[in-house]
């Protein structure tokens, strides 16, 4: 009978080694989760995050992505973001700056060394920049200063100079920690290992806090489980979902004999650029704020008030917030997966092996031939990005339910990381069993 590989998971002595050290480097990353900032008044962030309003399903959505260190307000509370985002910021200029994709076509290994490299390197103004607005807008929202003497001058400075390097060696650990788990754990599963661990640290304290109403936890308690099945069932959906092109690879020449020219297909995924539109969509909307926490305080009246008015619509205070969220998300989804499809030039590399697509020219028709089919099936997949980025605001909408959309938030953006992550997790263990002589199936008597 066929029985699952699965089975000699433990067994393989190199496997259960990776597991273990994945585990273990998971375990002190949440135990560094609660380190909290010098200084940080946890009363004032509890304060933002017990209300109802847009303001704490704003702060509600940054605390499940970082796993309870913004509530906590932990030199972690940043999580690995500012290090996505320059990574992000570094492939969009690679097809711009035309030294850079020479780079990188040129010599791809030297050209990921350099693109590694120099995003450590922008990995930390990002994240002191970010760790200066993230503050600001907290002491914002909240009517008052969380953490106290903080600014840039008298003797505030030094102080806020510890705070913002603490806060900034709290991401670079992070990451430092995701980079040990690539190498020595599951393989290229760091980062993303991270930011489900996170997510899913939250979920017995959302149970917990969903089950603490009396009176309707168990309206509540089926809703969340049905939205659960419902945007599972949708992540996988979409997630799965690909148009397959067909392609004629030439035959191949057998001794005196030449093959048969081989039917095979191209598949293009309906939703290529996965969660990075949401990450990069959130990075932009805030940043906007950031900038605007510094002239809050301005001697000059319509410069203070310009600046709050911002603050309050890019700080998740406003409703156009969340317009402006799901234009960019599926703006930014066809963005980027137009970058990352013209990078990789499949065009060119099916008239290098002879291959075609019947019906197209090879070359440069090929490429645009396949870049308008992705297009077309991008759109179902950037409108779905756009509705998982906001339905913490549309479950707010409802009656009854608004005050419990901080509890519903691991049903969107946080399940469609955690979904992702458990299948490429599972993907990648299923390789490492294949690759030590596990089959997928194996006989036995």
């Amino acid at each position: 009978m066929k029985r699952s590989a699965w089975r000699y998971l433990w067994k393989s002595e190199d496997i259960r080694r990776k597991l273990l050290i994945t585990l273990a480097l998971l375990v002190l990353y949440r135990l560094a989760a609660h380190v909290p900032v010098p200084g940080a008044d946890r009363a004032r962030i509890a304060q933002i995050m017990s209300g109802s309003g847009a303001t704490s399903t704003f702060i509600g959505i940054l605390d499940m992505l970082s796993g309870g260190t913004v509530s906590n307000f932990s030199v972690l509370a940043m999580g690995v973001y500012p290090y996505i985002t320059a990574q992000i910021i570094l492939q969009l200029l690679v097809p711009v700056i035309p030294a850079l994709q020479r780079k990188m076509e040129d010599n791809p290994q030297e050209g990921r060394k350099w693109m590694e490299r120099w995003t450590y390197i922008l990995a930390v103004p990002m994240a002191a920049l970010q760790a200066v607005g993230q503050i600001r807008i907290f002491s914002t929202l909240a009517g008052g200063a969380i953490i106290a003497n903080f600014g840039f001058s008298g003797s505030s400075l030094l102080p806020t100079l510890a705070i913002i390097a603490s806060m900034t060696a709290g991401t670079m650990f992070a990451i430092w920690l995701g980079e040990l788990i690539s190498e020595y754990g599951i393989r290229n599963q760091g980062l993303s290992l991270l930011i489900f661990a996170g997510i899913v640290s939250r979920i017995p304290q959302n149970f917990a806090r969903l089950m603490s109403d009396q009176q309707s936890r168990w309206v509540l308690l089926a809703f969340m489980l049905f939205l659960t099945v419902l945007i599972i069932f949708a992540i996988v959906f979409v997630q799965q979902g690909q148009r397959n092109i067909p392609v004629m690879y030439p035959g191949r020449r057998v001794g005196r004999r030449m093959s048969m020219p081989v039917k095979g297909t191209l598949p293009l995924k309906v939703n290529m650029a996965g969660m990075i539109p949401l990450i990069f969509a959130q990075s932009l909307l805030t940043f906007p704020a950031i900038i605007a926490s510094f002239f809050v305080t301005s001697d000059t009246a319509w410069v203070a008030n310009f600046a709050t008015n911002m603050q309050n619509i890019f700080g998740g205070t406003s409703s156009w917030y969340w317009l402006f969220y799901f234009l960019m998300v599926v703006g930014f989804t066809f963005f980027y997966t137009d970058v990352l499809f013209a990078q990789q030039d499949y065009g060119r590399n099916l008239k290098r092996q002879g291959a075609q697509i019947p019906g197209v020219s090879r070359g440069a028709p090929t490429q645009r031939y396949l870049t308008a089919v992705l297009r077309r099936i991008t759109f179902p997949g950037a409108f779905f990005l756009g509705l998982v980025a906001i339905t913490p605001f549309l479950v707010g909408l409802l009656p009854g339910l608004g005050g419990s959309s901080g509890t519903l938030l691991v049903n969107s953006s946080g399940l469609l990381i955690v979904v992702g992550v458990v299948r490429d997790t599972f993907q990648n263990i299923d390789a490492e069993l294949k690759l030590h002589g596990y089959d997928e199936t194996l006989l036995v008597k």
